[in-house]
């Protein structure tokens, strides 16, 4: 589906229809939550999700590229060809504890590869997948794999079709569609109201609650316990304590979450007389998050706020409570994607809370602070206390101020070991979050990255807002990371001695963690050190690997809070693992500084010059691995004339750059002897094969005769030339070239011959400058080609200087970039034409 933008938007709206029909059934037959489907893309080995139905893309969207080679159950499923079924947690966690990690929640999935039709074909077109609820047992009915399997057969059969039969044209970039659900079943009210008169009682339900409940009548008795018994069996002893606790002028601080006689969610709410409820002496509300939500449902009588999400991420529903603790008109919130209307609840660790609620059965409970700032915000506290209930078709979320909560929850937080409910409810993050932190710090390699990573994983899992390392200099502590304290306020502390009397010191020269409950714990611990704020907690961790002192953590909480047992341990483990990251990160940064200094040493320090032509070079290491590669470039005096050549050695690190100098010194010694290009390139491939390094590169090489600006050009696998003429037009030049240096000892290497005018630009260059992750080469060829247009203008009128300004355009972007995977090498040739 090559061609124009617009093109490629036709293509996918003909193949997202098929995607979601498929989506749609599959979630039927395999009993799941949410559904997707990965098509190859146009870069080599990397898988982009299509279509995903039953989940918000923006909650999804660290899975939207998956890498072949990546250990992940849709990598395996398609470069394997078969189907991979994870049944519940504690499968994936076994065969694949990266993909556990990042989702830890109780949920099953089912991968399913998209073959082509054609029997025997080498790879599928994709992978369907489908997150289901985990299976409690061995013996629970799996989904029906046949079925999926015909359902992804069928599949591949219609994107070939509607691709015309091209199997390369099935394939997706951009972003994915993100779809509803079908509804799974009819709609049905939603809400109903009753009141209840302890000293009669007596029940009175509206006929919404007798339509919810299934009642008809002369079925309903009209008593407490016959209402617990209908709304939920299973925990009717909790209705009807909540009823009494409402009567005696306490009633339970949040919703109660229940379940149906059928096992779906339910939700009841009580509330003394005088506070909702008119005439007797508690009034109330069963609220089914499965049904369809309607404006005027009973949910807008309740004192506390009450809205849906649909699967999406659309907020359907909004009672006026909601509204008022969400600062915003009600209609200006109906219709918006929740991170829009409510952007304090985005990012980590609400993400984390929502996408829990959406593939597991259980409700989660949160806390969150609106920004004080945020328009219309109330005077009173900003903390809300979030509860998220889990439905077939809608999220039913409330809203609480978090201090009407926390008095009805502080016997149930003491019983817990005090956790703190910002924790969020998932009783898997003691077993998850070590694990996400240790994989996510393997492939942190500088103090900076690790940094991140403890700000990224750590915070989030235990509710923190603020994040202080430390490490150990030459008896001193110095500040490598810092983010939520006050600007200026951690400047004191940097450098200060081990013989300093603080927490941060003490930590780690007594090598135990401190925990501090509140912050006048602190206080009284420490008279006279300056506070960050007033209230909080603080846990101050020692980095300690292999016995070796490394610094200290420091990780702050906006609120006071207790720590558990479980959870001191888990901190003072993660602890351990954060210390030998950064040992690890140090030795690193010392190994990539001796590193830097060969790579350095190995790339010439000057240029061989001619009165008739300007040369101009750049190197950009990569900035993953070593940042060493094997990318050079010389310009070397060859006869009467100039040689330029560039290449690129295969691999990075210190072989590769200790090859890649082993070359550079035979093409240039083969330059002074002025060989032709073949010659050169033919010497060259015998030396590399008779070093027998292992490895294999591509160079470019060129001999330029400045008074004609005659040039000889011969190719090794490496990227084509570019040539600017004066008038700004640009040509990818077609040279003919041989394999890669280093691989067929007979190889031979033809030489193209053109003319360099006066004021055209020759631009010489390795892949690193034009290859970008899930892009074509050839759109950073086309890109390299429109800046050295418009670069190049003045090249002949201002001398090399501008020269120089050009390179620094062709750069500009890969040296902006914080991840390159690849080093960059880049030769720029001008030539001035001959006087008289």
């Amino acid at each position: 589906m090559a061609g124009s933008g617009e093109q490629d938007g036709r293509a996918r709206t003909r193949l997202a229809a098929p995607l979601a029909d498929v989506c749609a059934r599959a979630l039927g037959s395999a009993g799941g939550r949410v559904a997707g489907v990965y098509l190859r893309s146009g870069t080599p080995g990397l898988l982009r999700l299509a279509v995903i139905v039953g989940l918000p893309g923006p909650l999804f969207r660290p899975w939207w590229r998956l890498q072949v080679g990546r250990p992940f159950p849709v990598a395996d499923a398609y470069r394997l060809g078969v189907q991979v079924v994870l049944p519940n947690a504690a499968e994936t966690m076994r065969r694949y504890p990266q993909f556990a990690a990042g989702l830890p929640f109780p949920f099953g999935s089912v991968h399913v590869p998209v073959p082509l039709p054609a029997p025997g074909a080498a790879e599928p077109l994709g992978v369907l997948t489908v997150l289901r609820p985990a299976a409690t047992d061995a013996a629970e009915e799996l989904p029906d794999r046949e079925l999926l399997a015909r359902l992804a057969e069928g599949l591949g059969a219609e994107l070939l079709g509607l691709a015309g039969g091209d199997e390369s044209a099935v394939f997706w970039e951009g972003e994915p569609r993100c779809l509803r659900p079908p509804a799974s079943r009819p709609a049905r009210a939603a809400a109903g109201r009753f009141s209840w008169d302890p000293v009669t009682s007596v029940v009175r339900a509206d006929d919404r609650l007798r339509a919810l409940l299934g009642l008809r009548p002369g079925e309903f008795t009209g008593t407490a316990r016959a209402l617990a018994d209908a709304v939920a069996p299973a925990d009717a002893h909790r209705v009807l304590a909540a009823l009494h606790d409402a009567a005696a002028g306490t009633p339970p601080g949040a919703p109660l979450s229940l379940r149906a006689r059928d096992g779906t969610p339910r939700l009841l709410d009580v509330w003394p007389a005088g506070a909702g409820a008119v005439g007797p002496a508690v009034g109330g509300v069963v609220f089914d998050p499965g049904a369809a939500v309607s404006a005027d449902g009973a949910a807008d009588l309740l004192p506390q706020g009450v809205f849906c999400l649909d699967r999406t991420g659309l907020i359907v529903y909004v009672n006026p409570a909601a509204a008022r603790l969400a600062g915003r008109e009600r209609e200006w919130l109906l219709g918006r994607a929740l991170w829009e209307a409510m952007p304090w609840l985005a990012g980590p660790p609400y993400d984390d809370h929502l996408r829990g609620a959406l593939l597991s059965p259980e409700p989660v409970h949160f806390h969150a602070r609106r920004p004080a700032d945020d328009r219309d915000a109330p005077g009173e506290g900003d903390w809300l206390a979030v509860s998220v209930h889990p439905g077939a078709d809608l999220l039913t979320c409330t809203l609480v101020p978090a201090s009407r909560v926390d008095r009805a929850a502080e016997p149930a937080a003491e019983a817990h070991g005090g956790r703190d409910p910002a924790v969020g409810g998932s009783s898997l993050a003691p077993l998850y979050r070590p694990i996400a932190l240790a994989i996510a710090l393997t492939d942190a390699v500088t103090a900076r990255q690790v940094s991140a990573v403890v700000m990224q994983e750590l915070l989030p899992a235990f509710g923190g807002r603020r994040l202080a390392i430390y490490l150990l200099q030459d008896r001193h502590l110095y500040l490598a990371w810092e983010t939520g304290f006050p600007q200026g306020f951690l400047a004191p502390f940097d450098g200060v001695g081990l013989d300093a009397r603080i927490p941060g010191v003490e930590t780690l020269t007594t090598g135990r963690p401190l925990f501090f409950e509140s912050m006048q714990q602190i206080a009284a611990s420490y008279p006279g050190l300056p506070l960050d704020a007033h209230e909080g907690a603080r846990a101050f961790l020692p980095l300690i690997a292999s016995g070796r002192p490394v610094g200290s953590c420091i990780l702050g909480f906006d609120r006071p809070r207790g720590f558990s047992t479980e959870e001191r341990t888990v901190l003072t483990a993660l602890a351990g693992l954060i210390a030998h990251a950064m040992e690890r990160a140090r030795r690193y940064d010392s190994e990539a500084a001796l590193a830097r200094g060969l790579q350095q040493a190995l790339l010439p320090r000057r240029l061989s010059a001619h009165p008739l032509v300007e040369t101009v070079g750049r190197y950009l290491p990569g900035t993953q691995g070593m940042d060493v590669g094997g990318d050079w470039y010389d310009v070397v005096g060859s006869g009467d004339g100039l040689a330029l050549v560039i290449g690129d050695v295969q691999g990075h690190g210190v072989q590769a750059a200790a090859t890649m100098g082993q070359l550079r010194s035979a093409v240039r010694a083969f330059a002074l002897g002025d060989r032709p290009p073949d010659e050169v390139m033919c010497g060259t491939n015998l030396l590399l094969i008779d070093l027998d390094p292992g490895q294999f590169a591509s160079c470019c090489y060129l001999r330029l005769d400045p008074a004609t600006g005659l040039t000889r050009i011969a190719r090794a696998g490496h990227p084509p030339p570019v040539l600017r003429f004066p008038d700004g037009r640009t040509r990818l030049l077609d040279v003919p070239g041989g394999v890669v240096l280093g691989v067929d000892p007979q190889a031979r290497y033809p030489v193209t011959e053109l003319v360099l005018e006066p004021d055209a630009v020759l631009a010489l260059y390795t892949d690193g400058l034009v290859e970008r992750p899930g892009a074509d080469i050839d759109e950073g060829i086309t890109a390299l080609r429109l800046v050295l247009s418009r670069a190049g203008a003045a090249v002949g009128r201002s001398g090399g200087r501008s020269l120089g300004g050009v390179a620094d355009r062709l750069t500009a972007t890969a040296r902006r970039a914080t991840d390159r995977p690849d080093d960059v090498a880049l030769l720029l040739a001008t030539r001035r034409a001959a006087p008289g």
